[in-house]
């Protein structure tokens, strides 16, 4: 643990009167919502909501990937995000002239994937809705990214992640811990997943997991890892391994890129870093030092590599970019103990339930 590290713990430790006070608002939020002070919108509408308890890095993008690609052939899906750092307001439906100013980078990321999917933006999930519905009238289920914690809209069907070495059961309310909801919360969920876990997790391990998760007899807990694909050059998408003679530039704008650092440890013969905040829009400033960090290593074999997430912000750059050896690593969700197909029943039977009629 460097001095960094230490000295942000501390400081953080410094902010516990904060944290209780921010605790008890969202506690006291809640109960106004159980009781039915606040009130919930429910649509009759499969909603399926994919959220977390804590600030970033637990893996919901590459989730709500995963929905996408399980549905979209079987049934008319649509995402619906906030979009965080977008340069526009109000609610916003994804077209070919669309960019990531326009709707923020996760939702961008989901409309190159998936351009046959109506991917919209909304900060407010109760009218981006119905817009969302009356643009798109023969929908027949829709993802909502991030929005567990946003009770105005209960959707029909909750999944909340939590990150292995980061369990929420183990957590504290920000700024002192990383927590923007209460433990408690996690009770409304359907399905309970622990992302980013070892891939050789133990079943030991697992059934540890659970007794500290503590679910109610009604909710599923599940497990994954990470799993990462062949890197793709951002302009060409010729594919090119990672090999342990590589030396890798990595360029990366995201909330925990701890297991990716770990994942270049492994794969590669050693590898630089050249980290931004998450979400970071990229300058041409930010470019021209991504090129001078990269022309200074010492290395025949040598290529920059990013994030998905990351590229989708770099891509306004095509002209730039278009010589540079700038490769982009996609990840996905692998379900341990075999409990995908469990899982993605739960899915389908859920949208099942309103009497739609799947082309499977």
């Amino acid at each position: 643990m460097n001095f960094n590290t230490i000295f942000l713990k501390s400081f953080r430790v410094l902010l516990l009167p904060f944290a209780i006070i921010y605790g008890l608002i969202i506690m006291l939020r809640n109960w106004l919502f159980d009781k039915g002070y606040l009130r919930s919108a429910a649509f009759n509408f499969p909603l399926i909501c994919v959220g977390n308890l804590a600030m970033g890095g637990t893996g919901k993008s590459p989730m709500v990937e995963y929905l996408v690609a399980l549905l979209y052939p079987h049934f008319k899906v649509a995402t619906l995000s906030r979009g965080y750092k977008r340069k526009t307001q109000g609610y916003a439906l994804a077209n070919e002239s669309t960019t990531a100013l326009d709707i923020g980078d996760e939702p961008m990321l989901f409309h190159l994937k998936f351009p046959k999917v109506a991917v919209a933006v909304g900060e407010e999930r109760i009218v981006a809705i119905p817009h969302l519905l009356q643009d798109i009238p023969d929908l027949q289920a829709v993802i909502l990214d991030d929005a567990f914690q946003h009770r105005v809209v209960r959707a029909g069907f909750n999944i909340i992640l939590t990150e292995y070495n980061n369990l929420y059961t183990h957590d504290f309310f920000l700024p002192t811990g990383d927590l923007r909801d209460e433990w408690a919360s996690a009770r409304r969920a359907q399905v309970i997943i622990v992302t980013k876990c070892p891939i050789d997790l133990s079943e030991e391990k697992k059934q540890q997991l659970i007794q500290d998760i503590n679910p109610k007899t009604t909710q599923r807990v599940f497990f994954t890892a990470i799993e990462y694909g062949v890197p793709y050059h951002i302009n060409s998408q010729q594919l090119r391994n990672i090999t342990n003679s590589d030396t890798v530039l990595l360029v990366c704008g995201i909330a925990n890129p701890r297991p990716l650092k770990e994942y270049l440890l492994q794969q590669a013969y050693t590898y630089y870093q050249k980290d931004f905040s998450d979400h970071h829009i990229f300058s041409i400033d930010d470019l021209n030092e991504i090129k001078e960090r990269f022309d200074s290593i010492d290395a025949e074999k040598k290529f920059i590599l990013t994030t998905e997430k990351d590229a989708v912000r770099l891509t306004k750059f095509s002209e730039e970019i278009k010589d540079l050896p700038l490769y982009v690593l996609p990840i996905r969700p692998r379900f341990l103990f075999g409990e995908a197909e469990e899982f993605n029943k739960m899915i389908f039977s859920f949208i099942r339930h309103f009497s739609f009629n799947p082309t499977t």
